[in-house]
């Protein structure tokens, strides 16, 4: 389904952060929306735990 074994791989890995933020209430869309526009503007590596979806409705 996912054309490969490496592609099954990353698809359990974005089908595993969907049901993260499900899990605690972030909607999954606009959180990779505002998870991709922070990363591109330059967000600190040092501050990434910041951007897990269980943080995610603080550091808006």
């Amino acid at each position: 389904f996912a054309g490969s074994d490496e592609g099954g791989e990353h698809w359990a890995a974005v089908a595993s952060l969907i049901e993260t933020c499900k899990l605690n209430g972030v909607d999954p869309q606009t959180y990779l929306a505002d998870l991709l526009t922070r990363l591109v503007n330059g967000w600190p590596q040092s501050r990434i735990d910041e951007l897990m979806p269980w943080h995610w409705p603080a550091t808006t």
